[in-house]
């Protein structure tokens, strides 16, 4: 059987397994079906995310007799009392997918192949649907959009949109013939390959079949189709009903109530349903993804903490009602910082002013750029090939003091060290370590004997201002601090970081800092500084941007007794659209273009303030955020953040940042000088934007390093992506 050829009803055949069972449409039994079940159902084996919601679809492998096919994993969450319930007295939503669409098949209409249904015997656990991927087509979703911003001849120059979906109309007739109520037939369910001959039928998990459909039910399920401007509706109810139309006729009557109910339900649910839902969400436990562990059963609401292996950090599974009912017992301890905290608003005040003032008054030299990374156990040498390729210079390596070995952090901190690296470790903590000092005692020396000899800069503790990283009180890190730094202090000359609040929270930062304890002193201050909500990084959060926050947490750093006026970024970057891989939610996140020109813009916006000794990217290799992307077994994939870094260090190394130009408030042009040349930066926060340079340029280099055409004016274009314009030699004017 090939691989684009639909199976029928009697080509599936059940299995069964310890915790899954399902079936399989293939009259081989796919090879090793125990293991591939297991791969399939672990999205850590996904090679790209298609969609990130309430469910999710990623691609994969399967192998078959007659090859390996790409196909197309859609995993449905059956969380909760109601969605147990559904499941109960329908069958799964993975198992009526696999119904529907073998109905389809054996009824002629084209959908992708459906391959497998896979089954969790657990009650709560999640059920699985695999079909071939319909390689070469799109969805008519994005037809549609680049109608509604009038760029489908652009776009789509072979695309008749009135001929395609009079097409659409009768295949989706064909639909409604085979007895199939869809129940979403939204424009995301329905692909077309990009020549228009053809059409394939997707999320059928809602469908119900053998059902009667009048001409009420139809109306109502092609709505789902926004169809809405007159010629081309026309053409898709003919195409439909395969004969003319009327405007006013009842079809097309009935069609557009269905369409504007359709329209105005979802505006309901967007600006009533969802803010009255998100007011009782705090009430609610918080419902992991399906990958994640239950919490350690009877534990208190300070540990209910696990790890979460696909975004490679905690998650908390407390609830909002729980984590403020425990911070509410420690009330003490958090008035007392608040306290010292305020008190501390003066001095800090004007050191704030100072920096603000003293800001690009001379020039700074260019440098601080650093990866952070974990190792790569599918292939040890990938790390260090990657970063020779972006040629970096510095590198944090986070390790975890709660792992009982660190073979493979010490085997890359020596060839790190080996190849002329500065290295520093990140000490994260967990809840365990938290509570058991003299675990905690024991782990950080067994980290400093091993790995000093490597690099002497550490960062203690990791984003102590989150309870899901295992502290509640600021009292808590403090004391973890001072034993890391006994032990740390005794053991060799030594940096030592800290204390790594997590965000922008100048409150958590100044709280900490001048919190009295005697038994911690910080060489300099550790900044996991991310941007409010993932945006852009010129974006402001009350009222301030990147560099003003950097300059608000260096002179909160530099005003404490507990710090030297010192500060490294030791952590940022922006979590893409990749479902349970990204550390954030997917509203917060971005696609890989975003997140290359974000990269280089922080990088610049930091660095050339002088504040920032050290910015480190988290991390090299990761699903979700990382510069590279893994995929199945040991393939990786440089991301254009990859390329966008190296192309910066490779423009920049060497040179000094002098000053920015004046320029438009959205407009950046930043001069640096190098060899005796100058090069000028430019970008914009929105695109489009026109901007001039000092003397006309002799080279110009993209993001990515392409080389592009010489302006022949001093005008330039400005876009999102950082551009490298290399001055013609002279005197600035």
């Amino acid at each position: 059987m090939s691989a684009s050829s639909s199976p029928t009803p009697e080509a599936s055949r059940p299995f069964e397994l310890v915790d899954f069972y399902g079936e399989f449409a293939d009259v081989e039994e796919p090879p090793e079906l125990e293991r591939q079940v297991r791969r399939l159902t672990d999205p850590a084996s996904g090679r790209e995310t298609l969609h990130w919601g309430r469910n999710y679809l990623y691609t994969a492998d399967l192998e078959l007799g007659s090859g390996t096919v790409e196909v197309v994993v859609k995993q449905f969450r059956n969380q909760g009392f109601l969605a147990r319930l559904r499941r109960r007295a329908r069958g799964s939503k993975a198992r009526n997918n696999w119904r529907t669409a073998l109905h389809l098949a054996s009824s002629g209409v084209e959908t992708p192949r459906p391959l497998l249904w896979i089954e969790s015997r657990n009650a709560e656990g999640p059920s699985f649907y695999i079909s071939a991927r319909a390689a070469g087509h799109f969805e008519v979703r994005e037809l549609v959009r680049a109608l509604n911003a009038g760029e489908s001849e652009r776009r789509f120059p072979d695309l008749d949109p009135v001929a395609l979906f009079a097409a659409l109309g009768a295949y989706l007739r064909r639909v409604h013939d085979a007895g199939v109520w869809h129940r979403d037939l939204s424009i995301g369910n329905v692909l077309i390959d990009h020549e228009g001959h053809g059409f394939q039928i997707v999320d059928l998990n809602r469908a119900r079949l053998n059902v009667t459909l009048g001409a009420w039910r139809r109306s109502r399920d092609l709505s789902r189709l926004p169809v809405v401007w007159p010629r081309i509706r026309r053409a898709f109810l003919e195409g439909y009903w395969g004969g003319p139309v009327a405007p006013a006729g009842a079809r097309s009557l009935l069609f557009r109530f269905h369409v504007r109910a359709y329209l105005l339900k979802h505006w309901f649910k967007n600006h009533i349903q969802s803010p009255v839902r998100s007011l009782f969400a705090g009430l609610k436990p918080r419902r992991a993804h399906v990958h994640i562990p239950e919490a350690p059963s009877g534990a208190s609401s300070r540990d209910k903490v696990v790890w979460d292996r696909l975004s490679d950090q905690p998650h908390q599974h407390a609830s909002s009602i729980e984590k403020s009912t425990t911070r509410f017992a420690d009330i003490e301890q958090h008035a007392r910082a608040a306290r010292h905290g305020f008190a501390s608003l003066p001095r800090l005040r004007r050191r704030y002013v100072e920096l603000k003032s003293e800001l690009y008054s001379e020039p700074t030299a260019w440098g601080g750029v650093g990866v952070a990374l974990r190792p790569w156990p599918q292939d040890p040498s990938a790390p260090l090939e990657l970063l020779a390729g972006l040629g970096v210079k510095h590198v944090l390596l986070r390790l975890h003091p709660w792992q009982p070995s660190h073979e493979d952090e010490l085997a890359l901190a020596r060839r790190l060290h080996a190849g002329g690296y500065e290295l520093t470790y990140a000490l994260p903590q967990n809840r365990e370590l938290v509570r058991n000092r003299d675990l905690w005692r024991d782990a950080v020396t067994t980290i400093a004997d091993s790995f000093l000899p490597y690099g002497n800069s550490f960062q203690i503790g990791q984003a102590v201002n989150r309870s899901k990283w295992g502290v509640w009180t600021y009292q808590e890190y403090l004391d973890l601090a001072a034993t890391a730094s006994e032990v740390l202090r005794d053991a060799g000359e030594v940096t030592l970081l800290g204390p790594a609040v997590i965000d922008f929270e100048p409150h958590a930062a100044a709280g900490v800092l001048n919190y009295p304890h005697d038994g911690i002193h910080f060489d300099a201050a550790a900044h996991l500084l991310y941007v409010d909500r993932r945006g852009a990084p010129e974006n402001r959060q009350l009222g301030f941007d990147t560099v003003d926050k950097l300059t608000l947490m260096h002179a909160i750093a530099s005003s404490s007794r507990m710090c030297e006026p010192r500060s490294w970024i030791t952590e940022f970057n922006w979590p893409l659209r990749e479902g349970p891989h990204s550390p954030a939610g997917r509203n917060v996140s971005v696609d890989e273009e975003a997140q290359a020109d974000y990269l280089v813009r922080y990088y610049l916006l930091t660095l050339c303030t002088g504040l920032a000794e050290r910015v480190y990217w988290w991390q090299l290799i990761a699903r979700g955020y990382g510069l590279v992307s893994p995929g199945e077994g040991a393939q990786l994939r440089c991301r254009p953040a990859y390329t966008a870094l190296a192309t910066m260090i490779a423009q920049l190394d060497g040179s000094r940042f002098v000053r920015p130009l004046p320029a438009e408030p959205d407009r950046r042009l930043y001069l640096f000088e190098r060899d005796g040349r100058q090069i000028v930066v430019g970008w914009s926060v929105d695109a489009g934007c026109r901007a001039s340079l000092p003397r006309p340029a002799a080279r110009v280099v993209d993001r990515d390093g392409e080389e592009q055409p010489v302006p022949s004016t001093t005008e330039i274009e400005l876009t999102s992506s950082p551009v490298y314009y290399h001055l013609e030699a002279g005197t600035e004017d």
